[in-house]
C-alpha cells in the first residue's frame, strides 16, 4: 500500500510540475504558422545576446518576422542568478510579448553591474520601477511557476540541442553553426524560403 501511495504521489507531482510550467507563455514574435521557426537560446546577462537583440534582431524582424516568413521564439538559458531573475521579469506578465525582454537587453549595461546578486537585483529593480511596465519586482522574481519554465528551457536546450553557449540559434530544429551576424543569418534564411 505504501508503494502505491508513493508511486501515486510521484505521478501527481510529475504532472503538476508539467502543468505549472505550461502556465507560462513562451516569448514569441511572428506568425505562428511561419515556414521557418527560429529559436534563440539566450542569457540576459550575456553581452553577445544583447548584441543580437540590439543589432541583428531589428533587421531580422523587419525583413523576415514582419513579413510572416519567420517565427522567432526566445528561450531562456540563464548563465547566472542575475540572468535568471531578469528572465523572470521578462516572463512576469505572462503574455508572451517580447517588449520587456528587448527592454532588458537594450538597458543591459544599466543593470548588469555590481559584485553581488543583491547589487544586481537592486539595479534591475530600479530600471523596472522606472519603466512603464507596471510590474511588481518582488512578485516577479519570487514566481516559482516562471522559474520552473525558465529552468526547463535551459534543461531542454542542453538535452535536445546540446547548447553550451549563448546566444545559440536553432533554425527548424538545426543549430545555426556560422558566425552570428545578420549577413550569415540572412543567407541561411533566404535559402529556406
Amino acid at each position: 500500500m505504501n508503494k502505491f501511495i508513493i508511486a501515486a504521489f510521484l505521478v501527481i507531482f510529475s504532472y503538476s510540475h508539467l502543468y505549472s510550467a505550461t502556465k507560462v507563455n513562451p516569448i514569441i514574435d511572428g506568425d505562428p504558422d511561419a515556414k521557418i521557426h527560429l529559436i534563440v537560446f539566450e542569457s540576459l546577462t550575456c553581452g553577445h545576446c544583447a548584441n543580437f537583440h540590439n543589432n541583428i534582431y531589428p533587421e531580422l524582424k523587419k525583413n523576415f518576422v514582419e513579413k510572416g516568413l519567420v517565427k522567432i521564439e526566445f528561450r531562456n538559458f540563464p548563465l547566472d542568478m542575475a540572468a535568471l531573475n531578469a528572465s523572470k521579469i521578462a516572463h512576469c506578465n505572462n503574455d508572451g510579448n517580447s517588449k520587456i525582454l528587448h527592454f532588458l537587453f537594450k538597458n543591459q549595461k544599466k543593470w548588469v553591474k555590481g559584485n553581488t546578486i543583491d547589487e544586481l537585483n537592486s539595479h534591475l529593480k530600479k530600471i523596472i520601477e522606472n519603466s512603464n511596465f507596471g510590474l511588481n519586482f518582488e512578485k516577479c522574481i519570487n514566481n516559482k511557476y516562471v522559474e520552473d519554465h525558465i529552468l526547463e528551457d535551459r534543461v531542454e536546450g542542453v538535452k535536445k540541442f546540446k547548447i553550451e553557449a549563448t546566444p545559440t540559434l536553432i533554425i527548424n530544429n538545426k543549430k545555426f553553426d556560422k558566425p552570428l551576424n545578420y549577413k550569415n543569418l540572412k543567407k541561411t534564411l533566404e535559402k529556406m524560403i
